[in-house]
């Protein structure tokens, strides 16, 4: 699953999509981590509204040793194929869905202990739209969640799923159409309109060093 994303530069951002800042808005890092602070494009008065939230919604799991709520980790990403029942609360409702502009997103491929990252982006469209859900948490206040589905089959050596990666025209429908409509956008991206960038560096690299906030676009 992805757990690692750029965004592009505010301003590319706002004028993409058409977007205002919102009061949750404050510049960060370009590159995202699970638990870290990430941008989203959500409705708010019927205008689209760019805010900072924390990626990846609250869960916590109880230790099989004391019984007792261990801490909250962050699930930031959300398989398609729950949409209609572990997230249907707030995939049901459109004013719980965003978009999550997005650069490139990296995943982890190798052998264990050896993972470096390989980093895709859509060739034609330098800042794209992640299909997303977001609400407020008592844990982190606002978080948001990435919207997953099955992966090309040329691209499976990397991984078999990838993000739902929404075309312009396709914006409105995912934050606004009733949930049964969504389930088309429940298919691979096609592979060929893909870059993909296979480098030699390692993946655990420390989030917010130089290298993880340099700006692409």
């Amino acid at each position: 699953m992805c757990n690692r994303a750029e965004r592009g530069q505010t301003d590319k951002v706002l004028r993409l999509f058409k977007a205002r800042p919102g009061l949750r808005f404050n510049e960060g890092p370009m590159e995202t981590h699970p638990g870290q602070p990430g941008t989203i494009i959500r409705i708010e008065d019927s205008e689209r509204v760019l805010e900072q939230m924390t990626w990846g919604f609250p869960v916590s799991l109880k230790s099989k040793k004391t019984g007792n709520l261990l801490k909250p980790k962050p699930v930031n990403n959300a398989r398609f194929d729950k949409l209609g029942s572990f997230w249907k609360r707030w995939a049901t409702d459109p004013g719980n869905r965003c978009l999550i502009p997005t650069a490139r997103y990296a995943e982890a491929v190798g052998e264990p202990g050896r993972m470096t990252e390989t980093w895709l982006s859509v060739t034609d469209q330098p800042i794209f739209a992640w299909a997303g859900l977001w609400t407020n948490s008592d844990e982190w206040g606002a978080v948001y969640t990435g919207v997953m589905t099955d992966n090309a089959p040329e691209l499976h050596d990397i991984h078999d799923r990838s993000p739902v990666i929404l075309d312009p025209q396709d914006w409105e429908t995912w934050l606004h159409a009733p949930l049964k409509d969504l389930y088309q956008f429940d298919r691979p991206y096609p592979a060929e309109r893909m870059t993909i960038d296979r480098t030699d560096r390692p993946w655990f690299r420390k989030a917010g060093s130089a290298d993880a906030q340099r700006p692409l676009f």
